[in-house]
C-alpha cells in the first residue's frame, strides 16, 4: 500500500502517475469514492475529490494530502502547473478510451505529456500481488465470516428448499456476522446443476442423492474471500464418491506444491496431472486458482500458462474441479498465503465427504 514505493519505482522518464481505477485509489490511500483521481509525484500523493467526499476523506485517507475539487479539471491543472510536471503515466485499464480523453481535455492548458501506458498497471499490480499482514489480516476475518456463516446454515438444508433460499440464508447470515457484503453472487447449485462450475441459483428444490456445491465469500474492509465446499444430501452413488475423493486428492496436490519460488503454473499441473491420471481428462475446464484481494480475481493467474513466480505474501486459490455434463460436478477450494516452506491455508472447514 506505499505510495513512496510506487514514486520511487516511476521509470525516470516520468514526473509523475495519475490514477483514476477506483480499487487503485482505494489500495494506496484506504478510502473509497465512486470518482476521483489520485496524482503522485516523486514526492507527494494528492487525492482529489469532489464535494461528495470532502469531508469523509479529510477524516479517512491515509498516505496522501487531500484536495477538494469543485472542478476535476481546475484542481489537476492547478496542481500539474504547480508541481511542474511534464510526463504523467496514466493506467492502460484504469481509463478507458472515453476517460482518458476527458484528461487530455482537462489538461489541454498544461504544457505536460500524458502517456497512457501498461507500465503504469504493472507497477501497481506487481505491489499489489504481496499482501501486507493488514490486508491478509483482512481477508482471514472475511474467511471466518464465510465459514461461520456456512456452519449455521448448513442445519437448515433439508429435501424441497431450494437452492435461492439457502444462497439467501447464507448472504443474510454472512451480513449479520460483519460481512460489508458477499464477494460475489453466491453459487448454490444442486443436483445435475453442479456440472456447471459457475451455475447459478434457482428455484431448483434440493433432493435425495445430491451433490450440493457452495462457492462462496464475503467481504471486509473491502478484501474478498472465497471457498467451495461441496456437500451430499441423502444417500449418494459410488461413482459421485470417486469423484469427489478424485478432487479431493488433486486439491491436496496442488496445495502441496504451493510455496515461495516454484511457478504458478506448477500448482496447476500437480492438481490437473492427478485428474487426468485418474480419468477425467477434459473434465477440469477452468484454471487451478487465482489471486485474491481487493479483487475476487487479480494475479497471479494459478493456470497452465501461469508464469508468476510465487511469492511469500501473496494470496492465492486451489479450486480444482471435475465436472461430468447433465451428471454432477465437484469443487474444493481453499484460498492460502504463499510462504517459504509451503503455504498458511486460511480456510479451516473440513473437506472430507460430508452428507448432510
Amino acid at each position: 500500500m506505499s505510495v513512496t514505493l510506487l514514486s520511487s519505482m516511476l521509470p525516470k522518464e516520468a514526473d509523475a502517475a495519475l490514477i483514476h481505477s477506483a480499487q487503485n485509489r482505494r489500495y494506496f490511500t484506504s478510502f473509497v469514492s465512486s470518482e476521483g483521481y489520485l496524482l503522485v509525484t516523486r514526492e507527494e500523493a494528492f487525492l482529489v475529490v469532489d464535494g461528495r467526499y470532502w469531508e469523509a476523506a479529510r477524516q479517512q485517507a491515509k498516505n496522501c494530502q487531500v484536495v477538494p475539487a469543485r472542478s476535476f479539471s481546475a484542481e489537476l491543472t492547478r496542481l500539474v502547473t504547480q508541481k511542474n510536471l511534464h510526463t504523467i503515466l496514466m493506467e492502460g485499464s484504469g481509463f478507458t478510451l472515453n476517460e482518458a480523453g476527458r484528461v487530455q481535455e482537462m489538461l489541454s492548458s498544461c504544457a505536460c505529456t500524458l502517456v497512457t501506458t501498461p507500465e503504469l498497471d504493472c507497477l501497481i499490480n506487481k505491489q499489489r500481488l504481496l499482501k501486507t499482514e493488514e490486508e491478509i489480516a483482512s481477508m482471514l476475518k472475511a474467511q471466518m465470516i464465510t465459514e461461520d456463516a456456512l456452519k449455521a446454515t448448513l442445519p437448515l438444508i433439508r429435501e424441497g428448499v431450494s437452492e435461492e433460499e439457502i444462497a439467501l440464508e447464507l448472504e443474510y447470515r454472512m451480513r449479520r456476522k460483519g460481512a460489508q457484503g458477499v464477494s460475489f453472487d453466491l453459487i448454490v447449485i444442486s443436483g445435475e446443476k453442479t456440472s456447471m462450475p459457475h451455475g447459478v441459483p434457482g428455484r431448483r428444490t434440493i433432493r435425495s442423492g445430491d451433490l450440493i456445491t457452495f462457492d462462496i465469500g464475503a467481504l471486509v474492509d473491502g478484501y474478498h474471500s472465497d471457498m467451495t465446499r461441496t456437500y451430499a444430501f441423502g444417500k449418494i452413488n459410488e461413482k459421485q464418491k470417486r469423484v469427489y475423493q478424485t478432487v479431493l486428492q488433486a486439491q491436496q496436490r496442488g496445495l502441496d506444491a504451493v510455496r515461495s519460488g516454484v511457478t504458478a503454473s506448477t500448482v496447476d499441473k500437480a492438481a490437473r496431472s492427478y485428474i487426468e491420471q485418474a480419468g477425467y481428462s477434459g473434465m477440469f475446464p477452468h484454471s487451478t486458482g487465482h489471486g485474491v484481494g481487493l479483487d475476487i480475481h487479480e494475479g497471479p493467474s494459478v493456470s497452465a500458462c501461469g508464469d508468476t513466480i510465487l511469492e511469500s505474501g501473496m494470496v492465492i486459490t486451489v479450486e480444482p474441479g471435475v465436472y461430468l455434463p447433465g451428471e454432477f460436478g465437484v469443487r474444493i477450494e481453499d484460498m492460502v498465503v504463499v510462504t517459504a516452506s509451503g503455504c498458511l491455508n486460511l480456510a479451516s472447514l473440513p473437506k472430507e465427504l460430508t452428507i448432510l
